[in-house]
């Protein structure tokens, strides 16, 4: 009788959150402040993973956000929240939702902070990011992938 070999145990750990890159630019001040305020916001977030060492990972969060009155920017800003994160255990498979949705999930509420308090220090109304659902942004750019893989277009 041979005894099942128990499951390695899962092991996940902040090591370090950080801000690793911050841009914020108001290219048409001081008249951007002269006009109605009506602002268009743009959003672009976009996430990157590096492997550090066995079990440890850079997660990089990249947001960007630019904001318009008509066709002139009042405000672009941008954004790398990062962490380092210990994940020990994870198959590959566990390993691409947890770096991928759960970590910058994390890292967002960080970044959302900095972009208020920034567009606020710029003399403009604070720039409140609403949550993102990276649990459901995750799946998509995976049922793309697949897609593409495939050579057939995204659903």
């Amino acid at each position: 009788m041979t005894e099942e070999q128990p499951a390695a145990e899962r092991h996940f750990g902040i090591q370090r959150l950080y801000l690793k890159d911050l841009s914020f630019e108001s290219p048409n001040a001081p008249d951007i402040f002269r006009g109605p305020w009506r602002p268009q916001h743009e959003l672009s977030l976009n996430t990157r993973i590096n492997s550090l060492d066995q079990a440890v990972y850079e997660v990089v969060l990249s947001v960007t956000a630019t904001v318009k009155v008509e066709d002139k920017t009042a405000f672009l800003l941008e954004v790398q929240q990062a962490g380092i994160f210990m994940a020990q255990g994870f198959t590959e498979e566990e390993l691409g939702p947890l770096l991928g949705a759960y970590c910058p999930a994390l890292l967002f509420p960080y970044a959302r902070e900095v972009i208020s308090d920034l567009s606020t220090k710029g003399s403009f109304p604070p720039l409140i990011l609403q949550h993102v659902n990276f649990d459901l942004l995750f799946a998509q750019h995976r049922q793309q992938a697949t897609a593409e893989s495939k050579g057939g277009p995204a659903a």
